[in-house]
Protein backbone atom coordinates (compact mmCIF):
# COMPACT_ATOMS: atom_id res chain seq x y z
CA UNK A 1 0.00 0.00 0.00
CA UNK A 2 1.47 3.63 -1.06
CA UNK A 3 2.00 6.33 1.33
CA UNK A 4 -1.34 8.22 -0.78
CA UNK A 5 -3.49 5.30 -0.49
CA UNK A 6 -2.78 4.53 2.96
CA UNK A 7 -3.71 8.29 4.03
CA UNK A 8 -7.03 8.11 2.13
CA UNK A 9 -7.82 4.50 4.17
CA UNK A 10 -6.46 6.21 7.60
CA UNK A 11 -9.31 9.11 6.53
CA UNK A 12 -11.70 6.72 5.86
CA UNK A 13 -11.55 4.87 9.23
CA UNK A 14 -11.40 8.55 10.84
CA UNK A 15 -8.19 7.96 12.15
CA UNK A 16 -7.82 11.60 11.81
CA UNK A 17 -10.20 12.27 15.14
CA UNK A 18 -8.03 13.31 17.77
CA UNK A 19 -9.61 15.21 21.02
CA UNK A 20 -9.84 18.99 21.78
CA UNK A 21 -7.09 21.06 22.44
CA UNK A 22 -7.56 21.68 26.32
CA UNK A 23 -7.11 17.31 26.85
CA UNK A 24 -3.86 17.20 24.34
CA UNK A 25 -0.78 16.12 25.63
CA UNK A 26 2.33 18.31 24.86
CA UNK A 27 4.34 15.45 23.05
CA UNK A 28 1.05 14.85 20.62
CA UNK A 29 1.00 18.72 19.51
CA UNK A 30 4.01 18.03 16.25
CA UNK A 31 1.07 15.56 15.24
CA UNK A 32 -1.57 17.80 15.19
CA UNK A 33 -2.44 19.04 11.70
CA UNK A 34 -5.42 21.79 12.66
CA UNK A 35 -8.63 22.06 14.36
CA UNK A 36 -12.12 21.78 13.08
CA UNK A 37 -15.51 22.51 15.78
CA UNK A 38 -12.91 22.51 18.65
CA UNK A 39 -11.96 18.56 17.67
CA UNK A 40 -7.95 18.65 16.74
CA UNK A 41 -7.13 16.90 13.70
CA UNK A 42 -3.88 14.32 13.56
CA UNK A 43 -1.72 14.94 10.43
CA UNK A 44 -2.29 11.44 8.95
CA UNK A 45 0.97 11.61 7.17
CA UNK A 46 2.86 11.49 10.29
CA UNK A 47 0.40 9.01 11.78
CA UNK A 48 1.34 6.82 8.38
CA UNK A 49 4.95 7.75 8.95
CA UNK A 50 4.75 6.29 12.61
CA UNK A 51 2.81 3.35 11.57
CA UNK A 52 5.37 2.44 9.06
CA UNK A 53 7.81 2.19 12.01
CA UNK A 54 5.88 0.24 14.25
CA UNK A 55 5.15 -2.10 11.17
CA UNK A 56 8.53 -2.79 10.42
CA UNK A 57 9.54 -3.22 13.96
CA UNK A 58 6.93 -5.89 14.29
CA UNK A 59 7.91 -7.72 11.48
CA UNK A 60 11.39 -7.78 12.79
CA UNK A 61 10.31 -9.00 15.98
CA UNK A 62 8.41 -12.27 13.91
CA UNK A 63 11.33 -13.03 11.83
CA UNK A 64 13.43 -13.49 15.03
CA UNK A 65 10.38 -15.81 16.24
CA UNK A 66 9.69 -13.47 19.27
CA UNK A 67 6.04 -12.78 20.21
CA UNK A 68 4.34 -9.48 21.04
CA UNK A 69 1.20 -8.93 23.97
CA UNK A 70 -1.33 -7.38 22.51
CA UNK A 71 -3.15 -5.46 24.63
CA UNK A 72 -6.73 -3.74 24.42
CA UNK A 73 -9.08 -3.15 28.02
CA UNK A 74 -11.32 -0.78 26.50
CA UNK A 75 -15.19 -2.00 25.14
CA UNK A 76 -14.57 -0.90 21.96
CA UNK A 77 -10.87 -2.99 21.28
CA UNK A 78 -11.79 -6.32 23.48
CA UNK A 79 -13.16 -8.20 20.59
CA UNK A 80 -10.80 -6.75 18.12
CA UNK A 81 -7.60 -7.45 20.08
CA UNK A 82 -9.26 -11.23 20.91
CA UNK A 83 -10.22 -11.80 17.32
CA UNK A 84 -6.57 -10.90 15.56
CA UNK A 85 -4.26 -11.89 18.55
CA UNK A 86 -5.69 -15.36 18.45
CA UNK A 87 -6.12 -15.22 14.41
CA UNK A 88 -1.99 -15.36 14.79
CA UNK A 89 -1.16 -17.37 18.13
CA UNK A 90 -0.46 -14.65 19.58
CA UNK A 91 -0.93 -13.91 23.58
CA UNK A 92 -3.30 -11.44 24.09
CA UNK A 93 -5.45 -9.21 27.17
CA UNK A 94 -8.80 -8.05 26.28
CA UNK A 95 -10.20 -6.93 29.61
CA UNK A 96 -8.67 -6.02 32.63
CA UNK A 97 -4.71 -5.89 33.25
CA UNK A 98 -3.41 -8.59 35.91
CA UNK A 99 -1.07 -6.52 38.10
CA UNK A 100 2.35 -7.99 37.75
CA UNK A 101 1.54 -9.96 34.22
CA UNK A 102 5.42 -8.74 33.35
CA UNK A 103 6.89 -7.62 36.01
CA UNK A 104 5.86 -11.09 38.24
CA UNK A 105 5.55 -13.38 35.37
CA UNK A 106 6.70 -16.87 36.85
CA UNK A 107 3.70 -16.58 39.44
CA UNK A 108 1.12 -15.23 36.24
CA UNK A 109 2.21 -18.34 34.09
CA UNK A 110 1.53 -20.86 37.12
CA UNK A 111 -1.93 -19.33 37.39
CA UNK A 112 -2.09 -20.12 33.49
CA UNK A 113 -0.57 -23.70 33.77
CA UNK A 114 -2.73 -24.33 36.35
CA UNK A 115 -6.00 -23.31 34.55
CA UNK A 116 -4.69 -25.49 31.20
CA UNK A 117 -4.39 -28.80 33.93
CA UNK A 118 -8.20 -28.61 35.96
CA UNK A 119 -9.35 -27.87 32.31
CA UNK A 120 -7.43 -30.96 30.67
CA UNK A 121 -8.70 -33.18 33.63
CA UNK A 122 -12.23 -31.93 33.20
CA UNK A 123 -12.22 -32.79 29.51
CA UNK A 124 -11.04 -36.66 30.20
CA UNK A 125 -13.53 -36.91 32.76
CA UNK A 126 -10.67 -37.01 35.46
CA UNK A 127 -12.52 -35.05 37.89
CA UNK A 128 -15.48 -37.55 38.74
CA UNK A 129 -13.40 -38.67 41.44
CA UNK A 130 -14.54 -35.90 43.13
CA UNK A 131 -17.93 -34.91 44.99
CA UNK A 132 -20.69 -33.34 43.18
CA UNK A 133 -19.74 -29.98 44.92
CA UNK A 134 -16.54 -30.45 44.76
CA UNK A 135 -16.92 -30.43 40.82
CA UNK A 136 -18.55 -27.30 41.35
CA UNK A 137 -16.49 -25.19 42.51
CA UNK A 138 -13.82 -26.69 40.41
CA UNK A 139 -15.58 -25.41 37.14
CA UNK A 140 -16.27 -21.83 38.66
CA UNK A 141 -12.43 -21.94 39.56
CA UNK A 142 -11.90 -23.08 35.81
CA UNK A 143 -14.41 -20.16 34.83
CA UNK A 144 -12.65 -17.43 36.87
CA UNK A 145 -9.00 -18.49 35.54
CA UNK A 146 -10.24 -18.44 32.25
CA UNK A 147 -11.61 -14.94 32.67
CA UNK A 148 -8.28 -13.90 33.71
CA UNK A 149 -5.77 -15.90 31.87
CA UNK A 150 -7.23 -17.32 28.67
CA UNK A 151 -5.30 -14.73 26.51
CA UNK A 152 -2.47 -15.59 28.11
CA UNK A 153 -2.09 -19.53 27.48
CA UNK A 154 0.54 -18.38 24.40
CA UNK A 155 2.69 -16.34 26.12
CA UNK A 156 5.39 -19.04 27.49
CA UNK A 157 8.22 -16.57 28.45
CA UNK A 158 8.22 -12.47 28.54
CA UNK A 159 6.88 -11.30 25.02
CA UNK A 160 9.59 -9.19 23.05
CA UNK A 161 6.85 -6.33 22.48
CA UNK A 162 3.25 -5.65 23.43
CA UNK A 163 0.53 -3.70 21.53
CA UNK A 164 -1.39 -1.62 23.46
CA UNK A 165 -4.36 0.55 22.63
CA UNK A 166 -4.74 4.00 24.34
CA UNK A 167 -1.45 3.99 26.37
CA UNK A 168 -2.98 6.20 28.73
CA UNK A 169 -5.09 4.03 29.76
CA UNK A 170 -3.10 1.37 29.90
CA UNK A 171 -0.31 3.36 31.80
CA UNK A 172 -0.12 0.46 34.34
CA UNK A 173 0.71 -1.95 31.39
CA UNK A 174 3.40 0.49 29.54
CA UNK A 175 4.79 0.61 33.00
CA UNK A 176 5.80 -2.94 33.74
CA UNK A 177 6.73 -3.69 30.17
CA UNK A 178 9.05 -0.44 30.70
CA UNK A 179 10.56 -2.32 33.45
CA UNK A 180 11.22 -5.38 32.14
CA UNK A 181 12.74 -3.88 29.30
CA UNK A 182 9.68 -5.08 26.75
CA UNK A 183 9.25 -2.55 23.54
CA UNK A 184 5.91 -0.91 23.54
CA UNK A 185 4.08 0.12 20.28
CA UNK A 186 0.65 1.57 21.11
CA UNK A 187 -2.07 3.16 19.12
CA UNK A 188 -2.52 6.88 21.38
CA UNK A 189 -4.81 9.45 21.07
CA UNK A 190 -3.73 13.10 21.50
CA UNK A 191 -4.35 12.67 25.32
CA UNK A 192 -1.57 10.35 25.07
CA UNK A 193 2.07 10.78 26.24
CA UNK A 194 4.07 9.49 23.29
CA UNK A 195 7.27 9.68 25.26
CA UNK A 196 6.47 6.85 27.14
CA UNK A 197 6.05 4.87 23.98
CA UNK A 198 9.12 3.06 21.57
CA UNK A 199 6.86 3.16 18.90
CA UNK A 200 3.92 5.50 18.97
CA UNK A 201 1.06 5.57 16.78
CA UNK A 202 -0.44 8.69 16.70
CA UNK A 203 -4.38 8.26 15.74
CA UNK A 204 -8.18 7.75 17.02
CA UNK A 205 -8.33 5.18 19.83
CA UNK A 206 -11.78 5.54 20.72
CA UNK A 207 -13.40 4.47 17.23
CA UNK A 208 -13.91 0.65 16.27
CA UNK A 209 -13.17 1.27 12.82
CA UNK A 210 -9.61 2.90 13.58
CA UNK A 211 -8.80 0.25 16.18
CA UNK A 212 -9.69 -2.65 13.78
CA UNK A 213 -7.91 -1.10 10.76
CA UNK A 214 -3.87 -0.14 12.95
CA UNK A 215 -4.51 -3.06 14.92
CA UNK A 216 -5.00 -5.37 11.63
CA UNK A 217 -1.77 -3.70 9.94
CA UNK A 218 0.50 -4.61 12.51
CA UNK A 219 -1.38 -8.20 12.75
CA UNK A 220 -0.54 -8.29 8.40
CA UNK A 221 3.02 -7.31 9.57
CA UNK A 222 3.99 -9.96 11.75
CA UNK A 223 2.55 -12.31 9.27
CA UNK A 224 5.23 -11.25 6.78
CA UNK A 225 8.06 -11.45 9.08
CA UNK A 226 6.93 -15.11 9.83
CA UNK A 227 7.31 -15.75 6.78
CA UNK A 228 11.20 -14.10 6.14
CA UNK A 229 12.24 -16.52 9.29
CA UNK A 230 14.80 -18.96 8.46
CA UNK A 231 13.29 -22.60 8.98
CA UNK A 232 15.29 -24.23 11.51
CA UNK A 233 16.93 -27.66 9.78
CA UNK A 234 16.73 -30.84 11.81
CA UNK A 235 19.54 -33.08 11.47
CA UNK A 236 19.91 -35.57 8.94
CA UNK A 237 20.47 -39.40 10.14
CA UNK A 238 21.89 -41.34 7.57
CA UNK A 239 19.31 -44.53 7.40
CA UNK A 240 20.53 -47.65 9.20
CA UNK A 241 21.50 -50.13 7.18
CA UNK A 242 21.76 -54.11 7.50
CA UNK A 243 25.01 -55.33 7.65
CA UNK A 244 25.99 -58.70 6.89
CA UNK A 245 28.52 -59.96 9.47
CA UNK A 246 31.49 -61.27 8.12
CA UNK A 247 31.79 -65.57 8.57
CA UNK A 248 35.28 -66.71 8.02
CA UNK A 249 35.83 -70.29 6.22
CA UNK A 250 38.14 -72.35 6.60
CA UNK A 251 39.07 -74.74 3.61
CA UNK A 252 40.34 -78.44 4.90
CA UNK A 253 43.69 -77.40 3.73
CA UNK A 254 43.77 -74.71 5.92
CA UNK A 255 42.65 -76.59 8.87
CA UNK A 256 45.60 -78.14 10.88
CA UNK A 257 46.04 -81.71 11.05
CA UNK A 258 45.66 -83.47 14.44
CA UNK A 259 48.05 -84.91 16.15
CA UNK A 260 48.58 -88.57 16.69
CA UNK A 261 47.86 -89.71 20.42
CA UNK A 262 50.04 -92.30 22.01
Amino acid sequence: MTTENEIKELFKVGAHFAFSKSRRHPSAKPFIFGAKNEIEIFDLEKTSVCLAEAKEFAKKVASEGGSILFVGSKSESQEIIKREASSIDMPYVAGRWIGGTLTNFPEIRKRVEKMENLTAQREKGELAKYTKKERLLIDREIEKLEKMFSGLVFLKSLPQAIFVVDSKKEAITVSEAKQKGVKVLSLSGSDCDLNLVDFPIPGNDTSVSSIEFFVKQIIESFKEGRKTRPEISKPIIAPKTHITPKVEVRTKREVAPKKAVK
